[in-house]
């Protein structure tokens, strides 16, 4: 990051438990300024389906089944959301309607960045 000479970053799924969040906090806290969390809320029943469907697809990844996602779930429910809640206490979350199409979502994500005072984030 530092040889990018970029200032900003979009850090994707991290972090995902308090563990994560410790180390990010104790190494990081000082080096950077978190803007907002972007959090795509989606039902189970919709998030499922769509990982079975991506899974019967051929996705290559050997979790896309029911077992591996109700493991999956778990671990978000005990583990991530904690996360977000902590996040969201702090004012930090901005929440994306995800059970939309896919261009629906995009324009989601497109204000979120631009009430950030990001603009222009790639097509």
């Amino acid at each position: 990051m530092q040889k990018s000479g970029k200032p900003r970053f979009l850090i994707d799924g991290f972090p995902r438990n308090k563990d994560n969040l410790d180390g990010w906090n104790r190494v990081m806290s000082d080096k950077s300024k978190l803007l907002f969390v972007l959090f795509f809320e989606c039902s189970r029943d919709i998030c499922t389906e769509r990982c079975l469907g991506r899974g019967a697809a051929g996705s290559g990844r050997s979790d896309d089944n029911l077992e591996s996602l109700q493991k999956r779930f778990n671990t978000y429910i005990n583990d991530t959301m904690p996360i977000i809640n902590h996040y969201d206490e702090l004012g930090l979350v901005k929440r994306i309607n995800a059970e939309s199409v896919p261009e629906e979502v995009f324009q989601g994500v497109k204000k979120a960045f631009d009430g950030a005072g990001l603009h222009r984030i790639a097509n």
